[in-house]
């Protein structure tokens, strides 16, 4: 979570005019909406200059990159992917598109293409590549969306499913048609959505083939990603699977596709330049933004930390903690800004929530913090809230559960108390997890190789996945492969 955070749903930002999503899309809010207002936050103001009206298009990638941590910025990969950018341009369907992609500072494996031309892929993407035509794959996937106007498309058909809705609702006063046409529209829009997808991918193939890459690099990313996909602890959501093709379809087509430009290898496919140039890549979590550490939240440069209540599962997003333990419990962490001189109390009370008790309302203090708490509850939930000012921010900490009895306000009151300000020592033992870029050595496998990997499970599934290897694969001394370090 970064400081000043606003709610955003993920889901939101996925259906904005023009936006074209591929790859892996976040987890839905496990927090039950409560009706909650943000508070937007004002941002200094340089010399007096003229500003452009911000587009559409200007308003969609802020967007996307307040939901993805901004941008992630390294000279010597900026400039490679600028190259490579420039190079797939040159032999797209609209090489007049000027395209400029942008790393996003996020670990999920995703990618973004706008109608202007802006592409986004995430670091996590990144870390899945494992040569130059594999990223080429990637990028000239999304221009082709860009080409083929997919993103105008698919806002089209939202407006009008929206405008379908809107009518039955307001004019013929048809909730249950409005209800059953928009679920009709939900179902249109997927399939249209797999189309692109698979559409994408064949321009995409043709594009890399032209520009001298190996077509094959797409069908070795889809595969890598098959495996990242089926290694996952928390399955995909029903909304990621239904507007995206079934990763083993676009395998085979894509495979079918490549083939018309030859066998295997005969286009270029670097491995060793392009994991010389990630060399280094933040991986995980940036502990700029926090990270988790089994149900323990670090926020190194805020200073602050604090635990959930036993068998949650944490998610760092940068508007907020998210958190859900699957018996009907969930936690959201996140900032705001109350209006100026309003307490605390005061602030719990303004009606940012429905249902608010306000007799339940009291001042604490938690571990040297000044704090205000209450409770609201719902027709299917029931809330403990907490405001807490920790160095001049207002932290928000919302605890849900379907039965809020006494044992379970007792462990979120429990939650809240553990927030307090990390210790020094615990700020400097901070170390962002990277990928490092190892050669083999004889005498190296791919148990000892693995065995080097941070994480303390399921190290070799990890490494193959990460390095595109198979169970059965034979390293040679000179070989090089990714280890994810601290």
């Amino acid at each position: 979570m970064s400081k000043g955070g606003v709610w955003l749903r993920l889901g939101v930002l996925m259906v904005g005019l023009g936006l074209s999503s591929c790859a892996s899309v976040g987890d839905n809010d496990p927090l039950p909406s409560p009706s909650v207002k943000a508070t937007p936050v004002s941002l200094p103001v340089g010399a007096p200059r003229v500003i452009a009206p911000p587009t559409a298009d200007d308003r969609e990638s802020d967007r996307l990159l307040a939901a993805y941590g901004g941008a992630y910025r390294n000279a010597g990969l900026d400039r490679y992917l600028d190259d490579l950018v420039q190079r797939l341009a040159a032999q797209s369907d609209r090489p007049d598109i000027p395209y400029r992609l942008t790393v996003l500072n996020a670990s999920s494996i995703n990618a973004f293409a706008l109608p202007s031309g802006r592409l986004y892929v995430t670091r996590g993407l990144l870390a899945l590549a494992n040569d130059d035509a594999e990223i080429a794959a990637v990028v000239a996937h999304e221009m082709a969306h860009v080409s083929a106007r997919h993103a105008l498309a698919r806002a089209n058909l939202e407006r009008k499913s929206q405008l379908v809705s809107s009518v039955m609702t307001d004019v013929l006063h048809n909730t249950a048609g409005a209800s059953a046409s928009e679920q009709r529209a939900q179902i249109s829009l997927a399939s249209f959505s797999r189309q692109q997808e698979l559409d994408a991918d064949q321009i995409g193939i043709r594009t890399i083939a032209k520009a001298g890459f190996d077509p094959y690099g797409a069908v070795r990313f889809l595969t890598s990603m098959r495996r990242q996909v089926e290694a996952r602890t928390r399955p995909a959501t029903p909304d990621f699977l239904s507007t995206h093709p079934s990763t083993p379809e676009r395998i085979d087509k894509a495979n079918q596709e490549a083939q018309a430009f030859g066998p295997p290898g005969a286009g270029e496919h670097d491995r060793y330049r392009y994991l010389s140039v990630i060399d280094g890549l933040t991986y995980g979590e940036d502990p700029g933004q926090g990270y988790t550490q089994g149900r323990i939240f670090w926020q190194p440069r805020l200073g602050f930390t604090f635990t959930a209540p036993a068998n949650f599962t944490l998610d760092n997003t940068p508007q907020a903690i998210l958190g859900i333990d699957g018996n009907g419990r969930a936690l959201r962490l996140d900032t705001v800004k109350p209006k100026e001189g309003q307490s605390l109390s005061a602030y719990l009370g303004s009606g940012w929530i429905t249902g608010v008790d306000t007799g339940s309302i009291t001042t604490v203090t938690i571990n040297g913090s000044e704090a205000a708490t209450g409770l609201a509850r719902g027709q299917d939930w029931s809330f403990r809230l907490y405001a807490i000012r920790f160095d001049g921010d207002v932290y928000r900490l919302i605890l849900a559960a379907r039965t809020l009895d006494a044992p379970t306000d007792a462990l979120f009151q429990e939650t809240a108390n553990s927030f307090r300000r990390m210790t020094a020592e615990e700020q400097r033992n901070v170390h962002p997890e990277h990928i490092d870029i190892v050669t083999v050595r004889a005498g190296d496998t791919l148990q000892s190789l693995s065995s080097r990997m941070v994480e303390p499970q399921d190290q070799l599934d990890h490494f193959l996945v990460l390095n595109g290897l198979d169970a059965g694969a034979q390293l040679k001394p000179g070989d090089r492969v990714k280890i994810v370090s601290q």
